[in-house]
This record gives C-alpha cells, sequence and structure tokens, in this order.
C-alpha cells in the first residue's frame, strides 16, 4: 500500500500579500505552500521522508504526477523490460527522490538513504492513482486554507491534467 503525505511549515509562511489568484507557474510551484513531504510503503512499514520544512508541497505533488507519466512512454507499458529512469530534485539542495520503471514496478529511492537501504516498490498503476489522488487531495486542501486557489487557471489546467483515476 502507498501512502502519500504532507504538512505545511510554520517556518516558511506564504507572503500576506499573495494573490492566490493570479498566481503564475513559478510562484505556485516554488514560492508557496512550503513543508515536508513523505512516500510510504504501509505493508512493508517504510518511508521516505523529508524534514526540511522547506519543500514546496504543491510542486512535489505536480512533480511526482509528471514522473509517472514520464516513466510510462514506453509504448510496451508493463510488458517493457527497459528501465526507464526519472529523478525529481528538490530546488533548495542536491537531495533527489529516484525512480526506476521496469516492467510494471517502479523503484523509489533517495539521496539521502543509508547505503544499502532498498527502495521502496510500487506497482506503476497504482502510483499513477495514487499520485493524482495525492495532487487532488493537495490542492482540495490548499483552496480551503487559501482564498482565491481555486479560481486560478493554472489550479484548473492542473486538476484537468491529473484527473482522478
Amino acid at each position: 500500500m502507498i501512502d502519500l503525505g504532507y504538512s505545511l511549515s510554520r517556518r516558511f509562511p506564504d507572503p500576506p500579500q499573495t494573490d492566490y489568484r493570479t498566481a503564475d507557474v513559478r510562484t505556485l510551484r516554488h514560492d508557496l505552500f512550503c513543508g515536508d513531504v513523505y512516500i510510504a510503503d504501509t505493508k512493508a512499514d517504510r518511508e521516505l521522508s523529508t524534514a526540511w520544512g522547506w519543500v514546496p508541497v504543491l510542486d512535489f505533488a505536480w512533480a511526482l504526477c509528471d514522473i509517472v507519466e514520464q516513466l510510462d512512454r514506453d509504448p510496451r507499458g508493463s510488458r517493457s523490460h527497459r528501465r526507464q529512469h526519472a529523478e525529481l530534485d528538490f530546488t533548495e539542495s542536491a537531495d533527489r527522490l529516484l525512480f526506476e520503471r521496469r516492467f510494471g514496478w517502479v523503484d523509489i529511492g533517495a539521496d539521502w538513504q543509508p547505503a544499502g537501504e532498498p527502495p521502496l516498490t510500487f506497482g506503476h498503476s497504482a502510483l499513477r492513482r495514487e499520485a493524482r489522488d495525492f495532487l487532488q487531495d493537495v490542492v482540495a486542501d490548499l483552496t480551503d486554507l487559501h482564498e482565491g486557489l481555486a479560481d486560478n487557471p493554472v489550479v484548473w489546467d492542473l486538476l484537468a491534467r491529473f484527473p482522478r483515476v
């Protein structure tokens, strides 16, 4: 089972003058909604998490959806034996999440994992479903917290691009 989650930081609040209705892509992805994120395998009781407080949560959810789609570009899909790689780099650090798909499985590791620690492994279709649900849930939470965000055309496009599966 995959569990994706986040917490918003109190140390890095959004600027009070932010107009969420007109915030551009760069602002939404890199300057707002900072906190921490995690990916957990509840069956194996293991997780990859940040504890930095400055990870842009919306950007993480958005990038995760992009990566899952990127890993699905081989026309053979889950029958493909070729390894497909992707990485999610965190803007303010050199740390990365590393993704590798082979057949229908995706391994997720991190630069900050201890040496020899095995990656988390999930089915690609389950990861796609959970990533999209996570994005939709994050946006729903953020629009409840921030007046005007639901009226932002960038958010409309994002939700249309990655609907729930």
